[in-house]
C-alpha cells in the first residue's frame, strides 16, 4: 500500500469496531482471568457512550480545523510529497503538536474545560480512553496544525496522522498490562506513563503529557515514573461524583462563566479565571496543581533535573 492511499483510508471506521472487541477482551481478563484492573459496568457504560457520540457531535464542528488547514495551505512555503518517508516525519512532529496541545489542556482552564471530561472517571480501563469531550474544535488548539501545513504537509496527512495518534492512545488505558520492555518505556508512550498521567496524586499532577513517543516528557522535563509505593489514585482533585453526561460535559464552562462574572473583579481577573491555570482565584483562596505539589513537597523543577537522562531509572 502507498502511503497516499494509506493516509485516506478509513481507519476510523476500523477502530470502532476493534475498540470494542479491546474493552470485551480486558473484561474477560479482569473478571474470569483475575487480571489487575476494574471495569464498573455504569462507569464503563458512560464513557463508551460519550466517546461514541463524540464523533458526530465533534465531526459536526470539524469544519472549524479543517476550514482553517484548508485556507492556509496555499500560503505554504513548500509542498513535500506523501510518502512513507515523509509520513513518519509528519507524525512525529504531530506527536510534538499533540504534547504541546496536551500541556496546555492541563495549564489552560478554557482547554482543561473540553478535557476534563476524559479525566473525570475515577477508574482507569479502556472504555476511559472513550471518554472524550464534545468540543475539542472549539478550544484553538487544533489550531496548533496550522504550522505542519505551513511548512507543506498536506493537510490529509495531518489530520491523518491526529487520528493515528489518539488510535494508539487507546491502548494505553489499561491497568491489565503493568510495564512494557525498558527500551520501548524509555521511547514510547506505554500504559504505565500514562497512569501516572491520569492519577491524583501530588506526585502525578502536571505529568506524562506524551500522545506516542514520551520522549517529550523526557526532554521538556515533564516526565515522571509510575511508583510503586505511590500507585495512582485516578480522577480529579476534586471528584465530581457523578454519571451525568451533561455535568460531565460542562460543569467546567459553568464554572468559569460563574468565576468570570463576580462581582468587582478587574478585566484581568476576569481573563485569568478563563485562561489561567485551573484552580486560579484572584483571592488566592483556591489550590493549583502547582501549589498542591509544593505543599506535598515536590519541587517544581524535580522532573527537570531529571531529565536529562533519556533511559527509564525504575
Amino acid at each position: 500500500m502507498a502511503a497516499e492511499d494509506f493516509i485516506r483510508s478509513n481507519i476510523v471506521m476500523f477502530s470502532a469496531f476493534a475498540f470494542l472487541a479491546l474493552i470485551a477482551i480486558e473484561q474477560v481478563a479482569i473478571r474470569l482471568f483475575r487480571q489487575r484492573g476494574k471495569t464498573p459496568l455504569k462507569d464503563s457504560a458512560m464513557s463508551i457512550a460519550l466517546g461514541y457520540l463524540s464523533e458526530p457531535a465533534n465531526a459536526a464542528t470539524a469544519f472549524i480545523t479543517l476550514g482553517a488547514l484548508a485556507a492556509v495551505e496555499p500560503y505554504s512555503f513548500a509542498t513535500i510529497p506523501v510518502t512513507w518517508g515523509t509520513f513518519i516525519l509528519c507524525f512525529v512532529l504531530d506527536d510534538l503538536r499533540f504534547y504541546v496541545h496536551h500541556r496546555l489542556a492541563h495549564r489552560v482552564r478554557w482547554v482543561w474545560a473540553m478535557h476534563v471530561v476524559h479525566h473525570s472517571s475515577e477508574n482507569y480501563n479502556l472504555p476511559i480512553a472513550l471518554r472524550q469531550s464534545w468540543t475539542k474544535h472549539f478550544t484553538g488548539t487544533m489550531m496548533l496544525k496550522i504550522p505542519l501545513v505551513l511548512v507543506g504537509f498536506d493537510p490529509v496527512m495531518v489530520t491523518f496522522c491526529g487520528v493515528l495518534n489518539a488510535t494508539y492512545q487507546f491502548f494505553l488505558h489499561t491497568e491489565t498490562i503493568d510495564r512494557m520492555p525498558r527500551w520501548y518505556e524509555a521511547i514510547f508512550n506505554t500504559p504505565s506513563h500514562h497512569r501516572v498521567h491520569h492519577g491524583n496524586n501530588p506526585r502525578y499532577l502536571d505529568a506524562n503529557y506524551a500522545g506516542t513517543l514520551i520522549i517529550w516528557d523526557r526532554l521538556f522535563g515533564t516526565f515522571e515514573p509510575e511508583c510503586a509505593a505511590d500507585p495512582p489514585v485516578y480522577g480529579l482533585v476534586k471528584q465530581l461524583n457523578t454519571l451525568n453526561p451533561v455535568k460531565l460535559l460542562t460543569h467546567e464552562y459553568v464554572g468559569i462563566a460563574r468565576d468570570a462574572s463576580q462581582r468587582g473583579l478587574r478585566w484581568w481577573q476576569r481573563l485569568a479565571y478563563v485562561f489561567a491555570p485551573p484552580g486560579w482565584s484572584h483571592d488566592g483562596s483556591r489550590e493549583t496543581t502547582l501549589s498542591i505539589r509544593t505543599a506535598a513537597g515536590f519541587a517544581p523543577d524535580a522532573r527537570r533535573n531529571r531529565a536529562a537522562s533519556i533511559m527509564p531509572a525504575e
